[in-house]
């Protein structure tokens, strides 16, 4: 995975935030987990498209076809990580409001949805 903007900041949204406009509209929004397809077979929140990081070179190519690069796009990973890493690669590729999920799919399971197991 590269790309021009490596290092930059990042924005990020904290799982309160995610839980809250979970709730509302997910038409405004689109959700992408990161982590690998087993991780989401044990945790993982409706809405998410899985594209793991390690299938990079399968699905980087089209990704202007599989998501909206002016769509508020919303990355999720284990603990923050690799959906930084996913988050400042979107944004090389010309997206244009990205953001992390912070603290990942632990911090939702800790601090929003108990069901959610932790792993």
């Amino acid at each position: 995975m590269t790309g021009n903007n490596l290092g930059q900041p990042i924005n990020q949204i904290a799982v309160e935030e995610l839980a809250q406009r979970l709730s509302l509209d997910q038409c405004s929004i689109q959700l992408v987990d990161v982590r690998e397809p087993q991780e989401v077979r044990t945790a993982s929140i409706d809405g998410f498209i899985n594209l793991p990081l390690s299938q990079f070179a399968e699905w980087e190519k089209d990704i202007q076809t599989r998501l909206d690069p002016d769509k508020e796009t919303l990355v999720l990973c284990h603990h923050g990580v690799r959906s930084a890493q996913m988050c400042q690669w979107l944004t090389s590729q010309g997206f244009t409001n990205v953001k992390n999920i912070a603290g990942g799919i632990d911090a939702y399971s800790i601090l929003v949805d108990h069901s959610v197991p932790q792993y």
